[in-house]
């Protein structure tokens, strides 16, 4: 998630948290540039760079290998981990099947959201000091106060167990810190959002600040937050004023679009329906040297979903890049979403085109024949810059949207209800299907079809606590797997426990 017309500025970049994220040190600054963060800050300009750099960790859900969107697909029951074979990405195919350690599992998915909260943190501390306008200031630390309480939320949700850090720590420290109880994380993470809430714009200006937290985003946020923590009631409220009358238009401005398809015409960015979008662009010359490293701004999820050797024999089907072929639709998600309105924007059904002999492929592993076509971009929207095209891919992703909140207030409102019904039937009729009578196991499934292979599911089932019997058969085994192992490199010579069972 970056600002506008700032994709690539990385001054903060050389001079805060920097080193990169599966670097020893994941809790501090890298000591080199210790004095360099004494003498920076000075003004506006300073500032707007760090924060520029703090949002940058946002972009972990779509850029690099290890991105959140590919590695939650390929835990939950509706996609593959794929690519071109077992030893393609050990750490997603370890989730895939549940044979997930501390040693296969990926640093990064650690480690960069705590390089995240170490920027903030930073910002957090030197904005006083900062000569620049008073309102900025207030503006800028609520801006990280979000921040840092969205990577909180990313971790516990994934690891649970976590040292609590509201303050930059010396190298020493890193070394010494314990683990919080997960309630005090929330409660920080309450904190934050709350704060930042009360001090944010309403909406912010898309032509010049785009990507920035608002008061509606962070509202979306915190009441997601307390849903993942059963506080129903309370998310409800927050929900409540973001969604507005379901189908029409809330204080904040977000709309469900009218065709569903739309969502993912690459360029219709920051449209009615976005509420946090992940800002990615053709234009950050990412390449092979730097990927993944935190100077890359491309969507990697596309690359990495497409077919493999794609080639079109009917020259009237779309001229889809040729990927890796990561995420291939299991046959559930098939049978799920066929006949539905939404089948033929999420899944792109290679199977029975090469049956037809209108196009071939190159089938990578656990090949179904069936791909994310969310994600799937044109040739046409290859980057011509420089740096690797395969990595400079230009759509962006939504971490949180309208009809996953309308789902989500349903669910906090207990499933029933008038509201619940409105909120329900409003996803249903925006892509053309008649009402059905609300329930929690009816908002899951409007869930599963809705924001398919978007990252969601796997937490959904966690969280409601289906995930032991929906996913046994990939060997989900229940009091271990509803939270990842902390990597093993980030433990040694600390004092931090690894989680259960691992």
């Amino acid at each position: 998630m970056k600002i506008r017309n700032i994709r690539y500025s990385f001054i903060a970049v050389g001079l805060l948290l920097l080193s990169t994220s599966c670097g020893e040190d994941f809790l501090t600054v890298d000591p080199k540039g210790l004095p360099l963060v004494d003498n920076y800050y000075k003004d506006e300009t300073e500032a707007y760079s760090a924060l520029i750099a703090a949002y940058d960790i946002m972009g972990k859900q779509s850029k690099g290998f290890e991105n959140m969107i590919c590695m939650l697909n390929a835990g939950s029951d509706d996609f593959y981990a794929g690519g071109g074979g077992p030893g393609d990405g050990a750490g997603i195919h370890a989730f895939d099947n549940y044979t997930i350690d501390k040693i296969n599992m990926p640093r990064s998915f650690w480690g960069d959201f705590f390089q995240g909260i170490a920027r903030a943190n930073i910002l957090l501390e030197k904005l006083p000091g900062v000569k620049m306008d008073e309102a900025k200031k207030v503006r800028f630390a609520a801006e990280a106060k979000a921040m840092r309480g969205y990577y909180y939320f990313e971790l516990v949700r994934t690891f649970r167990n976590l040292p609590l850090i509201t303050a930059p720590i010396s190298p020493a420290e890193t070394y010494t810190i314990t683990q919080s109880k997960p309630e005090e994380v929330y409660a920080q993470i309450e904190k934050d959002l709350l704060e930042a809430k009360a001090a944010l714009p309403n909406t912010i200006d898309i032509a010049t600040e785009a990507g920035r937290f608002s008061k509606g985003s962070v509202q979306a946020l915190l009441g997601k937050v307390y849903l993942y923590e059963g506080k129903n009631s309370l998310a409800a409220t927050e929900f409540a004023e973001v969604n507005g009358t379901p189908g029409g238009t809330s204080i904040y401005g977000y709309k469900l679009l009218s065709n569903f398809s739309d969502l993912w015409v690459i360029s219709n960015k920051f449209n009615s329906e976005a509420i946090i979008e992940i800002m990615h662009t053709d234009k950050s010359n990412a390449d092979w040297g730097f990927w993944g490293g935190g100077a890359d701004e491309g969507n990697s999820v596309n690359i990495m979903v497409g077919p493999r050797g794609y080639g079109r024999e009917d020259q009237t089907l779309p001229d889809y890049i040729s990927g890796w072929s990561f995420n291939p639709v299991t046959q559930s998600l098939y049978d799920a979403l066929k006949g539905d309105p939404r089948f033929n924007a999420t899944i792109f059904d290679l199977r029975a085109l090469t049956a037809s002999g209108k196009a071939k492929y190159a089938p990578g592993d656990q090949d179904t024949g069936y791909f994310l076509k969310k994600f799937m971009p044109l040739n046409s929207d290859t980057s011509q810059g420089g740096g690797a095209q395969a990595l400079n891919y230009k759509q962006d992703t939504y971490a949180i949207r309208l009809a996953d909140t309308y789902l989500m207030e349903a669910e906090a409102l207990g499933g029933t209800g008038a509201r619940a019904q409105a909120l329900l039937d409003a996803v249903r009729a925006r892509v053309g299907l008649a009402s059905v009578p609300v329930s929690l196991d009816a908002i899951a499934n409007e869930r599963r079809l809705e924001l398919a292979g978007e990252g969601h599911r796997w937490f959904d089932l966690v969280r409601t606590g289906k995930a032991a019997s929906v996913l046994s058969s990939s060997g989900f085994v229940s009091g271990k797997n509803e939270i990842w192992p902390i990597p093993q490199k980030d433990l040694e010579n600390t004092k931090l426990v690894q989680n259960p069972n691992y």
